[in-house]
């Protein structure tokens, strides 16, 4: 191979955080080296040898718990803002509220379906009337408090978080959402009253 013909291999300098400078010798030598000598601390220094974490997931759950509080006010403000647009909003008059995509291509009602009537309701103070709506959002509030409650607490006391339920409970849950989607769906008198 002639002399032409070889690969030229170019030297790249070594990328360097902003406002550091290398010194004369740092082309040849190793970007860490010049790093260590610019009192910049390395990733590698995050993480303490003896946790058993690496760097990376160190970082990551300190970042987690820097913006958790952050990210838990903008939910709660979030959720209060949607309350109250729900609340003076009657989704029965005004329209911008999300359709149900499954509804409107199937023609078919989810066990979703007349959850925004029925909290415009339940906010309201209408009990009966949220019933008609979404009889499966009314039966299962008293488990979505107890869950709510449940979530405070372990945050509280900075436990992580968890359902507290056996997956048998949870597929029970799941057949019962399936059982009343099938029944509202049904022609006749006796499966009007699960209809919105």
């Amino acid at each position: 191979m002639s002399s032409s013909a070889a690969p030229i291999k170019a030297a790249h300098p070594p990328v360097l955080p902003h406002g550091v400078r290398p010194s004369s010798g740092a082309a040849g030598s190793d970007p860490p080296s010049v790093l260590e000598s610019s009192g910049i601390p390395l990733l590698a220094d995050v993480a303490a040898p003896e946790d058993g974490r690496t760097p990376a997931q160190s970082l990551w759950v300190v970042a987690r718990a820097r913006c958790a509080p952050a990210v838990m006010a903008m939910c709660v403000l979030l959720s209060a803002v949607a309350g109250l647009v729900l609340f003076c909003f009657d989704p029965r008059e005004y329209h911008f509220y999300p359709i149900c995509f499954f509804h409107k291509t199937t023609g078919l009602l989810c066990p979703g379906c007349g959850v925004l009537r029925a909290t415009h309701q339940l906010l309201h103070g209408h009990l009966a009337a949220a019933f008609h709506f979404n009889p499966m959002l009314i039966v299962s509030l008293p488990l979505l408090c107890w869950f709510g409650a449940r979530f405070a607490l372990q945050r509280a006391r900075n436990q992580p978080l968890s359902l507290g339920l056996p997956p048998g409970v949870l597929w029970l849950i799941l057949a019962a959402m399936l059982v009343v989607s099938v029944l509202r769906n049904l022609p006749g008198a006796p499966f009007a009253m699960l209809r919105p």
